[in-house]
């Protein structure tokens, strides 16, 4: 269910089944900053649902090229100003550097319009206190592109149990994210700290999403987090790994590990994994690989009361956040996403880099 390279994480993107929640036309949205890969997977996400993506902007010419060759029919802007003031705009969506995100958004919001940011969303708590606010007075969304729960079947499958009860009450989850590094292809901003934000910042951000998720809490205190260069002397502001302890207000604990450390004999660009354990049973997410099998990803591994099984959910739920955040956009609800729980995971996110010990 992807187009790109599995290999190379920065531009992997997954086809949405086509499960349209409005007519052709009628919920038009931008693309805009084409920073980071993410972008296409989240303009497939919302094409997948019935959006209509109208216009493109960015000041890279060749990146718009690419773009355009991949969805015809987009109209090239001139700025971002010829977005803002189009009235049928009612969604941009953006993969900018990640320390200019939060600013991006905020012109956005400002301008009238919901705005959807790939993660991490935010690189300072200053920049989190700052949407907040502009949150308030607009009423506009700061939704965020977390992929590896929302674009991915077998994490759409592993919720579903998970509501259904088929492990009881979730108390722990371990979330692992493993990342190719590919750093010839890298740009320049993804090797400076104050830019990308620290690798818990910029992909922690997915895990301690789900652990918030999964185990229902609405807030959780960061007991300790590391960060380091291990392997990656040559880029000294990089971290190329990092982990983090977390227990939520209702006990469940998390433990998560990130890092920029996966072999090239991997044939996909992370093995990333998720474990929740539950009062009666576990599941365990091989989302993209696994391993030695000759088998892809999006397998999900079911253990309780009644037995053991291994559920391919490949084709089996399509990724509905899409078409929720559109009809959220549209009438004020939050069934994709409440702004609330992606303020929280922003600031647990952003005190687990900022108070994290260095190794």
């Amino acid at each position: 269910m992807s187009s790109m390279n599995m290999k190379d994480g920065m531009n992997y993107a997954p086809l949405s089944k086509p499960e349209p929640v409005v007519k052709p036309g009628e919920y038009c949205f931008a693309a805009v900053s084409l920073d980071h890969g993410h972008i296409y997977g989240m303009c497939n996400g919302l094409v997948g649902a019935g959006a209509t993506l109208k216009w493109v902007y960015d000041p890279d010419p060749n990146k718009v090229d690419a773009f355009v060759a991949r969805y015809p029919g987009v109209k090239s802007a001139r700025d971002l100003d010829e977005i803002l003031n189009d009235p049928h705009i009612q969604l941009v969506a953006a993969a900018a550097i990640p320390n200019v995100r939060a600013s991006l958004g905020i012109r956005v919001m400002e301008a009238g319009k919901h705005y959807f940011t790939d993660k991490g969303p935010f690189t300072t708590l200053e920049q989190l206190d700052q949407v907040k606010q502009v949150y308030a007075k607009t009423n506009k969304k700061y939704a965020v592109y977390y992929s590896e729960r929302l674009h991915v079947e077998s994490a759409v499958y592993a919720d579903q149990l998970i509501k259904q009860g088929a492990i009881g009450r979730v108390v722990q989850m371990i979330g692992l994210g493993p990342h190719r590094l590919n750093a010839p292809s890298r740009p320049d901003w993804f090797f400076r700290k104050e830019q990308y934000g620290g690798i818990i910042a910029d992909i922690a951000t997915h895990q301690i999403e789900q652990f918030i998720y999964f185990s229902g809490n609405n807030d959780a205190k960061v007991i300790s987090s590391t960060v380091a260069n291990y392997n990656n002397k040559k880029y000294p502001e990089l971290e190329d790994f990092g982990d983090v302890h977390i227990i939520g207000t209702n006990g469940a604990t998390g433990y998560v590990r990130v890092d920029w450390l996966t072999p090239d004999g991997l044939r996909t660009w992370g093995d990333g994994r998720t474990v929740l354990l539950g009062t009666e049973g576990f599941i365990e997410l091989r989302k993209y690989v696994n391993i030695a099998s000759g088998e892809g990803g999006e397998h999900v591994f079911l253990v309780n009361q009644k037995g053991e099984q291994h559920i391919q959910a490949s084709g089996l739920t399509g990724y509905p956040y899409f078409g929720q955040l559109i009809l959220d956009t549209l009438h004020e609800t939050e069934y994709a996403m409440t702004q609330e729980h992606v303020f929280k995971v922003s600031e647990l996110t952003l005190l687990a880099q900022k108070n994290a010990i260095i190794i």
